[in-house]
């Protein structure tokens, strides 16, 4: 199945409110075929900008993130699901990638940083790019008089 973050910002409401309204959204992910792997609380924060959803102004809500694996025939049943939610202000569904973990070996992370493979490409790129801070005017335009020099 693939791998999904659902992103959303709920109204606010009481600790037992929101309670019953993740275990609603949770049962729905559950109903559809979903797995979840991590439910991250992102906090209660309040929004740039007031917003309105099912009829109601919005100036907080609660933040939360749901990394999930869900098959992908069911993803546009759980959008319609939760657009009809009045609970819901916000919500949007994005596909992840699979981590994808690359081989470390303890003789590499051993190695001085000026030795290791990834450092010495940074240093690469720094020697090719041109540093801002030492940038210095150049004063032969072509002319023979600069008016602005002292």
């Amino acid at each position: 199945m693939p791998s999904y973050e659902l992103s959303l910002a709920l109204r606010a409401m009481p600790k037992t409110e929101l309670k019953e309204t993740l275990k609603r959204i949770s049962n729905t992910i559950f109903g559809q075929g979903g797995i979840i792997r991590n439910i991250e609380n992102l906090g209660f924060r309040k929004l740039p900008y007031k917003t309105s959803a099912n009829g109601m102004v919005h100036h907080e809500v609660h933040f939360y993130l749901f990394k999930m694996d869900t098959p992908s025939r069911s993803i546009k049943n759980l959008r319609e699901e939760y657009r009809r939610d009045v609970d819901i202000v916000r919500q949007r569904i994005f596909r992840t990638q699979a981590d994808s973990q690359e081989p470390c070996t303890l003789e590499e992370e051993l190695l001085p940083p000026a030795y290791r493979k990834e450092v010495q490409k940074m240093i690469e790129i720094g020697k090719i790019q041109q540093n801002p801070f030492t940038f210095k005017f150049k004063y032969n335009s072509g002319f023979d008089y600069y008016p602005f020099q002292k």
